[in-house]
Formats: C-alpha cells, structure tokens, sequence
C-alpha cells in the first residue's frame, strides 16, 4: 500500500508541475497577480508530493519489500543498513527520482525565501523550474518507473553493486545531484531574464547564492568520487578522465565562470549576455551528463544505464530546454544592453580572461570526451582519448589561470595600474619563487611539474593573503571586521592552490612498486620497508574477505599496521579491492593485495604518494570559503530593492 501511494504521488507531482508550468507564465504576461501567485504553493505542494514518494521507495528497501522489482534487483536482506538506504539512489531510477526530489526542492526553497523577488520575475523562475521537473517527472513514469511490482516476488535480491557498497559512494551522488540540479536554478533564472527582457545588478546578485551553492555541493560531490576512487579501486590514482568524471567537471568549470561573469554584472553592469549565455550552458552540461551517465553511450565503472532509448529521451530534454533557451537568447541578447565601460587593465578585463580560460578548459573536456563517440559514428573508427591528451591540453589553462588569478583578485574595478598592483604582490610572488625553488631542489632530476605546481599553489595561496591584508588598510585588527565573502573567496582561491600543490607533488613525486610477495618477506618502496606477516580468510556480512596483514617500518621503527583486502560477494558474484591507507600530512602509505600466485606468493601493489591528502583538503577548503561567502549577510538581503518595481514590468 505504501508504494501504491508514494506511485500515486509522483504522478501527482507530474500534474502539478504541469499546472505550475503554465498558469503562472501566462499570469506573468498577462499582468494577473492571482495566476502568478500560485507559483509558490505548486511548487510547495509539487516537492512534497515527490518527498513522499521518495519516502515510499526508501521504506521498500530499508523493508527489503522484494516484490518492488528494483529492491530485487539492488538489494538483499544481509546487505547493511547504510547501503539498504543508499540503494535507493544506487540504481537508475532511484537516482532520477532523488534528480527530481532536489529539483523539485530547489523550487521550493526559492518559493519559500524568493519574497523579495519581483512577483513577475518569480513567477517566471518557477514556471521554468516546473517545466523542467515536467519533463524528468514524465521521463521517470513512462520510462524508469521505480514503483514496478514483480508477480511471484523472490525470497531475496540480487543485492546492490558491491563497488557501490561504500561509505563514500553513500553520499557522493546526493551531493553531485545538489551541484547538478542546483545550476537550474541559474538557468530558471536566465530564462525568465530573458523573457523579462531586462538583465541587471539586481539580478545578478539574485542568481550568485544558486550558484555559489550548487557550486559548493558540486565540489564536494566531486571530491568525494575522486577520494572514492583513491581508496576504493585500488588503482591508487584521485583522477582518471573517465566519462563520467568528465561529465561533473564541465558543469562545475562553467559555473566557477558563472560565479565570476555574474559579479562584473552586479558590480558594473557589463558581460550580461556572456553571463545568460553561461548560465544556460552551465545546466546544459549538467544535462549532458545526465545524457553520459544513463543513454549507455560510454562505458564507466559510474554509468547507471545502458538503454539508448532512455538515452534518445534524455537527449530530447536537453534539445527542447537548451535549444529553446538559447533560441531565446539569440532573439533577445540584443536587448541585453552592457553599461559599464573598463579599460584593458582592470579588474573587469581579468573576470574575462577568468571566464574565457575556464570556458575553454570545459570546451577541451567536452571534445575529449564525447570524440571517440563523434569519431565511431562520423568516421567509422574506434579511438580512445586518455589521461595524456587530457594532461597536455587541460593543463596550460590551469596553470595560466592560477597565474593570472591573485593578480586579477586586487586589480581595481573599471582601470588599473599593472605596476602599482604588482608592488602588492611582490611578497607572494617571492615567497612562491621560493617555495618553487626548494620544491625543485628537493626533486631534482624528476619531472618540473612539482616545483611548478607549488610555486603555483604558492602564488594561490600568499596572493589571497596578500589581498586580505590590503583589504584590511595594512591593519590587522580590520581584519576581523571583512565581510565575509572576501573571507570566503581568500578561502576558496587558497583551496585551489592547496589542490595545484597536491595534485603536482603527487604526480611528481609518486612511488609505486608491483611484485609477488610471500608471507614472511620483507621488501623495501620509497625508503619504507614493508613485510607481509600474514593472509587470513575472513567472512563479512554479505561478502567473504581475503586480508593482509602488512606492517611497514621507516629506520627500523615501525610506521604502520595495514590490512588489504580482496573482497568477493557471493550473490553478486564480484570481486572488489580495499586498499589499506596509512594516511598522513606528507604522505600516503598505500597497499593493495591482488590474487594468489602458483608459487605460493601474493600479488601486492605498495605506493607512495606523497601531499595526496593535500588534494581533498584543498576541496574541503574551497567549499568552505563558498560556502562562509554564502553566509555573508549580503547575499541574504534583497538586492536592489529600489530597482525591483523596474524589474517586475515585463519587456513586451
């Protein structure tokens, strides 16, 4: 009965998103203040309608209701807890209906907090939102319908898949679908602009928070996966330009844009084409990997689907929403007209050469990823695109961007001195000479990349600072009195110099050794001695584990006690690997055992990998400085009241 219903409140919600698709959008256009404002109750009544049958869908498998053909076939009745839950969204269709539970609470939110919007412009934003909750709402019951019952229902399930069957792959999905979604936002938002024919600070600062938040969850969603895939696959790498990986970096590179394009259109009212234009592609790419993950088009370990016919559906959506929203765009861009006038050196000019290296850096991932694709239906050939093409041209914008960033962090708005704003600098730039230097004296005869990427992530770092204290008069008792969002953006341009630092000495400086080790030996990696004192057969919940035992030693001194492990889960019928991390600020010592070999010896992989926590720290922090900007006053408080009564007449 609790499914029947949580069935019958999805296609409630579908009906409700239909009415709410339309009646306010005529009622914005017709100037009719009762059909605008049943904006905000539909899209109350549409997110509580879908929570409830999430709710519904979560009970069946936390109840192991197996007559539910996809609790059958993603989970079983010895699977933990944790993973009976996080089963809902491990699948296909349990994961589009968390897609539209956060789109539909998206909605809500802005119906909830949106008071100080124009009642037009409102009205507009969720009429869009609602159209594209339509659109999934549709797509999920005609062909991913998660409330399908099985007629003779089995005593068990086939249980989730074991690689999914992790802490880390628990939460990694709700917070990419919060980074995903959360950019429809902006893209409701540019759409009603568009409609409303008027583009100004106003709404600017309007759009910032949906950004800055979908941008903040995308960043942890995103770190999370890498750190999965650190510890989880035992390939003991953070990055493989997989797919699907690629397909959570383009939106996330378009919105950094998104973030910076929109303050030159608060602050001086300039870029406010550029700045529709991103946000439109910026939920267009987080369709695109909406595509990528379910048409079954590519093949990753993080695909749901392999069903082109849900994938000719999908690709139907982001032709009607982004064709349409850019078809609007070239009929009103026109109108769109810029007021602010800056010089060749200015803050203004450094926001664009920021957004033209991270559009292009989204541009490379894009061709790289979706060419064998092109490549096999245009030519007939069969190519694969790697981690080199990938390494050779995404990085030069990179490391230009990191460059140019603390310099165009303090220039000043509308003309600038590039002397007098380097004379402020003149202290980061040695300090990360400096730090650049020692790295290259430490690593001498390896690769440039380490003294590079530190010198970089050091310029990241000390320019942020440096802006800090110029902000604060040279005074450091001001410094506790800056707003919050100079906070904010010092912590998350620091992030990414921490992650530039990481991610080059890993690269760099990486150790890894493959050999056949018998219980007893002793070898030596990366001046650590590692010997293997034992394997043991040990039986988990829902799966049979091999262990290791392996201790490691520096100097005679003993560093750490690892435990490797092959795991098999029988009803799956998969393998997977947990490698054993003794993690540290410097290094990480990492350890993989592999099968066993005729001689009586086990296959190991040991690594060392030097600054790799570095890597997420860097992420952490650049989520915490999005997030400390997102709680600056500022961004709560209506933005331009006097010019709401301007916003709200509609350009007809």
């Amino acid at each position: 009965m609790i499914v029947e219903f949580g069935h019958f409140t999805l296609s409630l919600a579908l009906m409700i998103a239909a009415v709410q698709a339309v009646v306010p959008l005529i009622g914005a256009h017709k100037g009719w203040r009762g059909w605008m404002a049943l904006a905000g109750p539909a899209a109350t009544a549409q997110f509580l309608c879908i929570a409830v049958s999430f709710a519904a869908l979560t009970w069946a498998f936390v109840t192991s209701d197996f007559s539910l053909k996809l609790v059958m076939e993603n989970s079983h009745t010895l699977k933990p807890m944790l993973y009976k839950v996080s089963g809902v969204w491990g699948n296909h269709e349990g994961s589009m209906l968390l897609w539209v539970l956060i789109l539909s609470g998206f909605g809500a939110t802005a119906a909830w907090f949106g008071g100080a919007l124009p009642e037009r412009l409102k009205a507009r934003v969720l009429s869009v939102q609602a159209m594209i909750g339509a659109a999934f709402l549709g797509f999920i019951l005609f062909t991913s319908n998660p409330f399908l019952r099985l007629a003779e229902p089995p005593f068990d399930g086939r249980d989730l898949n074991p690689l999914l069957q992790d802490p880390g792959l628990a939460f990694h999905p709700p917070f990419l679908y919060l980074g995903y979604v959360g950019l429809s936002m902006a893209f409701s938002f540019a759409v009603a602009a568009l409609l409303e024919g008027r583009v100004d600070a106003a709404w600017a600062r309007w759009v910032r928070p949906w950004t800055l938040a979908a941008w903040i969850f995308l960043t942890i969603g995103i770190a999370l996966g890498s750190w999965w895939a650190y510890y989880e696959l035992g390939w003991g790498g953070f990055w493989f330009w997989d797919p699907v990986e690629n397909a959570s970096l383009m939106p996330w590179l378009v919105a950094a844009a998104l973030l910076h394009s929109a303050i030159v259109v608060e602050k001086r009212e300039a870029l406010k084409s550029w700045t529709i234009l991103l946000a439109i592609l910026a939920f267009g790419f987080s369709l695109i990997g909406t595509f990528i993950v379910r048409s079954g088009i590519i093949t990753s370990v993080h695909a749901f689907a392999n069903d082109p016919e849900r994938g000719v559906f999908i690709l139907a959506i982001l032709a009607v929403f982004i064709g349409g929203a850019l078809t609007l765009y070239a009929a009103r861009a026109g109108t769109l007209e810029a007021k602010g006038v800056f010089g060749l050196v200015s803050r203004e000019s450094a926001l664009v050469l920021n957004n033209v290296l991270l559009s292009v850096a989204a541009f490379v991932v894009f061709v790289g990823t979706l060419w064998p694709l092109i490549a096999e239906m245009a030519f007939g050939r069969k190519l694969s695109v790697g981690a080199p093409f990938f390494n050779q041209a995404f990085t030069p914008f990179m490391v230009l961007l990191a460059a140019l960033l603390p310099l165009g962090a303090i220039l000043p708005w509308k003309r600038a001195s590039l002397g007098r704003t380097f004379g402020h600098l003149s202290g980061a730039l040695i300090l990360a000479l400096a730090l650049g230097a020692l790295a290259f004296a430490v690593g001498t005869g390896r690769s440039a990349l380490a003294p590079v990427g530190v010198a970089l992530g050091s310029w990241l770092i000390a320019g942020a600072a440096a802006e800090l204290w110029l902000r604060a008069g040279h005074r450091p008792a001001r410094l506790a009195r800056l707003p919050r969002a100079d906070w904010g953006k010092a912590a998350a341009h620091s992030g990414l110099g921490v992650v530039f630092v990481g991610i080059s000495c890993l690269m760099a400086w990486d150790v890894e050794d493959i050999r056949v080790a018998r219980v007893g030996e002793s070898f030596d990696v990366g001046g650590y001695t590692i010997t293997l004192q034992g394997v043991d057969r040990v039986e988990g919940p829902n799966y049979i584990s091999t262990v290791a035992t392996m201790r490691a030693t520096r100097d005679g001194r003993e560093v750490a006690l690892l435990h490797p492990e092959k795991r098999v889960y029988p009803v799956a019928a998969m393998p997977t690997t947990e490698a054993a991390i003794a993690n540290g600020l410097w290094r990480d010592l990492y350890v993989v055992i592999g099968d066993p070999q005729a001689d009586g010896g086990w296959a190991v992989r040991t690594y060392v990998k030097p600054f790799a926590n570095w890597i997420w720290a860097g992420a952490i922090l650049m989520a915490f400085g999005g997030a400390l900007s997102l709680s600056d006053r500022r961004y709560r408080v209506a933005a331009g009241a006097r010019k709401a009564p301007a916003l709200a007449q509609p350009a007809e």
